[in-house]
């Protein structure tokens, strides 16, 4: 088991202050508290499903509305999931999940490549979800993925309920996640690449 696979983040803007603390090796221990009630309930889900242990805190302009705090917490926890996963070594690399909520079903394919990239399929037929504005499920995994460089495919297979399309599809993302990072004991450690080399978010390879 390669060890120490955690991250801590510190973001502070003028519009947010950010402190994510994750642990790929978790049990799925969650403590947060972002000031946008709905996002702390999909965080909840990406660590019970996902076994991860976050503790995530967010003091952010919430009286304008959630779209800062949701993005910078967002951009922390990719930065987060980054910095855990290092070089990716051992990993596994790809997770596929297909999740079903009620009539709600969700399909995420990712790839732990470094390369970002989203392609978001969800059809939420709400604009808001309680006071969360519905829009803001793709900003945060837009966040996400160009902070952890993830290769991330989002597919909505069925749902007309928006309050389960949205936790159907953190629930997949959590599952695929949880497959991906997992260690492969026939990887023996090394890089899963033809390449050697797998790129780390922030830093470039020559």
């Amino acid at each position: 088991m390669t060890k120490n696979r955690q991250g801590q983040v510190h973001r502070t803007t003028a519009e947010t202050n950010v402190q994510v603390q994750l642990n790929l090796d978790g049990t799925g221990r969650c403590q947060v508290s972002t000031g946008v009630a709905f996002l702390d309930h999909m965080l909840n889900q990406l660590a019970s499903h996902g076994l991860l242990d976050l503790e995530i805190t967010a003091d952010g302009d919430t009286h304008i509305d959630d779209h800062h705090s949701n993005e910078d917490v967002g951009i922390a926890v990719g930065q987060a999931l980054s910095q855990a996963l290092g070089d990716r070594r051992g990993i596994q690399r790809f997770g596929h999940f297909v999740a079903p909520l009620d009539e709600a079903l969700v399909q995420v394919a990712l790839d732990c490549s470094g390369r970002p990239h989203l392609s978001y399929g969800l059809q939420i037929p709400a604009a808001k979800i309680g006071s969360y504005d519905t829009e803001l499920v793709k900003e945060f995994f837009v966040a996400v993925v160009n902070n952890s460089g993830l290769t991330l495919h989002i597919r909505q297979l069925a749902g007309v309920n928006s309050h389960h399309i949205v936790e159907a599809c953190f629930k997949a993302f959590a599952r695929a996640l949880r497959l991906a990072v997992e260690i492969d004991p026939r990887r023996a450690g090394a890089i899963p690449s033809s390449k050697g080399v797998l790129e780390q978010a922030g830093q470039a390879h020559t």
